[in-house]
């Protein structure tokens, strides 16, 4: 199995847990990195990542707006095994986890995951120097202390058991829409890649891989850890996380009408329907955290969020549908109009495709063979699921 990391910082906060992860990772997958961070930090990451994974640019004949997609794509053409995990640099895979979606690739063509937010434990440094203290003999007379059970829900900040409520809610009615996939690699290149011009670039997949008549499998109870995000980014990602309503019209539909509906409820002061909604948005994320032993993972608490995310995608739908009307939701310092395109397109698109046989020009995914050393001729691109950054362009390493 190959493991495909595509990233883009603009600083290396992260850069210890993120090595330390990636070595552990290491004795499980062959490691793709590609990196479209600034060239300081790039070098930076080949020296800290050298001999964990093989570190490159994005591949410069790739020009998609969503960079992300640019390193999927580049990654996939580097890849060698059938089997390709595709995930954000906040995404914490362990070997029992690789192990089932290697299983579960077998039968599919692509694995979509559920991730839950988790508290990363700082990576404590080794001293090879210092001596380990003797044992101290213990003290048969001495009570044992009973071992305190250990909350791992206790540092989970309150925005990442807010944005859980959103996973609740989608495992309710379904599937939630995870920071990473996994993929059959020949699958990906036969149907040529998937649209980068988007802003939902998982949901493309998603949906590409199901124009192409492939099999999609949605275990919910193969947990991923995620790592929660700073507050601050949250909330600068709210309007774009809305924005990808609009790829989903009948959601869409449901959340604009959420606040019309509220007022009108105010305004004539019947509050029992605003009481039944929010206990309706509860039991149905109470519903999807037990579904498939997510009480193992999700956080009792993160159900009473739900009715205050559905009241914050109420308000940033309607946001979201007006940076549509100007033109697109900003990204990367351009605007993105298109959140993703219907199965339906993608199938006609397909389609047009293969009649007029003109399926190998406008597959982005085999348009350059790697070299030895990465791509020939190469001039390149922090990404976790969030708004991309302008990058230099350099060499791989």
């Amino acid at each position: 199995m190959d493991y495909v990391l595509p990233l883009r910082w603009a600083d290396d906060r992260g850069l210890g847990e993120l090595t330390a992860y990636l070595r552990a990772l290491s004795r499980h997958v062959r490691i793709i990195v590609v990196d479209g961070s600034p060239p300081e930090l790039f070098e930076r990451h080949a020296a800290a990542w050298h001999g964990l994974a093989a570190h490159v640019r994005p591949a410069p004949d790739l020009r998609f707006a969503n960079g992300k997609v640019n390193g999927v794509i580049t990654g996939m053409r580097l890849a060698t095994a059938e089997h390709v995990v595709i995930a954000d640099d906040d995404v914490r895979y362990d070997g029992p986890a690789l192990a089932r979606m290697a299983a579960l690739l077998a039968r599919a063509e692509l694995v979509r995951p559920q991730n839950h937010f988790t508290r990363a434990e700082p990576a404590r440094p080794r001293n090879r120097f210092t001596r380990a203290e003797p044992a101290r003999p213990r003290n048969h007379f001495t009570r044992a202390e009973p071992a305190r059970p250990r909350n791992r829900f206790a540092r989970l900040p309150w925005h990442a058991r807010w944005d859980t409520a959103r996973t609740l809610l989608n495992r309710g009615l379904g599937a939630d829409y995870p920071g990473t996939l996994g993929v059959r690699r020949s699958f990906f290149l036969r149907m040529g890649g998937y649209n980068g011009d988007v802003l939902f670039e998982n949901l493309e997949l998603i949906r590409t891989v199901r124009a192409h008549g492939g099999r999609e499998l949605r275990p919910l109870d193969l947990y991923v850890p995620r790592l929660p995000p700073e507050a601050a980014r949250f909330w600068s990602q709210r309007v774009r996380q809305a924005y990808d309503d609009l790829a989903q019209p009948a959601r869409l539909a449901l959340f604009l009408s959420v606040l019309p509906g509220l007022a009108w409820c105010v305004l004539r002061r019947r509050y029992g329907p605003v009481a039944a909604g929010a206990g309706a948005a509860v039991a149905l994320a109470e519903l999807g955290r037990r579904r498939a032993g997510g009480g193992r993972v999700f956080p009792r608490t993160a159900s009473l969020f739900a009715p205050v995310w559905v009241l914050e995608r109420a308000v940033c739908g309607w946001l979201a549908v007006g940076a549509a009307a100007c033109g697109g939701v900003p990204y990367a310092g351009r605007r993105l109009r298109r959140a993703a395109h219907s199965v339906r397109w993608l199938r006609r698109s397909a389609h047009s495709a293969r009649r007029s046989g003109s399926l190998d020009a406008r597959n982005p995914a085999a348009l350059c063979e790697p070299s030895q050393n990465g791509f020939a001729a190469e001039s390149p691109q922090r990404h976790s699921a969030t708004v991309a950054r302008p990058a230099g362009i350099g060499t791989p390493s």
